[in-house]
């Protein structure tokens, strides 16, 4: 090889070593490989459990397989904890995390996270033949709730003095008192309130009003803007079309809230 060749190539080599390695583009590669990896969870039910088949089943397996569904993508599900939910995408082990996982700031910091797509709140809920559009209304109410818990804390801030507040010692105290009679609403999680309705009693929760909302999100690393307006795209679609009010009134039994 001439002199000058042999430095044109070793200058040539130095610049793609000093531009270091090429960033990997997450939806490139799904489409590339045709698949998509997506966390979820398998041990929190309606949005993720395991069903009498040993598959994952629930409302954050339902969004996974639209999400590949729109992308024309096989769907590789991988359970996961709420501890190793974040690890496993920082670890490429996923590249999405639909997993009940709710945006704060400490996460924001190392993932990035999509529009919401599902519910996830505290709230005031009762049968349809009692009246309570907002705090105030709970005068002269009984209302259950579990102790300590989010919406205990939040509704003693904001109840009326004249509300009865029973408080019991777990979710299913609370759910039996609701049931049984005992308070005329209870005040607790959408979560909670879908176990009830799963139950089918004659005296359904309907939701009241909302005490604190925190609404579920995607999760996906850090600088994939292509990954994350596809799916956010997705999303957005989805609600226009009612196939998320579909999967919410399939796992949840009721429609997404008005303001969602």
């Amino acid at each position: 090889m001439k002199r000058r060749q042999f430095i044109a190539l070793a200058a040539s080599s130095f610049a793609l070593l000093a531009a270091g390695p090429a960033l990997a583009d997450a939806l490139a590669n799904i489409e590339s490989t045709k698949t998509i990896r997506v966390a979820v969870p398998q041990d929190f039910p309606p949005f993720g459990s395991v069903g009498s088949d040993m598959k994952p089943v629930g409302y954050d397996v339902d969004m996974a397989n639209l999400i590949g569904e729109k992308l024309g993508v096989k769907v590789e599900l991988v359970p996961v904890t709420s501890a190793n939910r974040i690890p496993y995408l920082q670890t490429n082990k996923v590249d999405l995390v639909i997993s009940s996982l709710g945006k704060n700031p400490d996460r924001e910091k190392v993932i990035d996270f999509t529009d919401a797509y599902a519910p996830f709140f505290n709230g005031v809920f009762g049968p349809d033949d009692v009246t309570a559009a907002k705090a105030e209304d709970l005068a002269g109410k009984s209302v259950g709730v579990t102790r300590g818990a989010v919406e205990d804390l939040e509704l003693t801030k904001i109840a009326p003095a004249t509300t009865d507040i029973k408080r019991y010692e777990d979710n299913n105290g609370t759910i039996s008192a609701f049931l049984s009679g005992q308070v005329d609403l209870v005040a607790t999680g959408n979560v909670v309130a879908a176990a009830i309705l799963a139950r089918n009693p004659p005296k359904k929760p309907e939701i009241k009003f909302l005490i604190k909302n925190s609404p579920c999100s995607i999760g996906l690393n850090k600088n994939e803007p292509a990954l994350l307006e596809k799916v956010n795209t997705i999303i957005a679609d989805a609600r226009k079309s009612g196939e998320l009010n579909a999967i919410a009134q399939k796992w949840l039994g009721a429609d997404l809230p008005a303001e969602f």
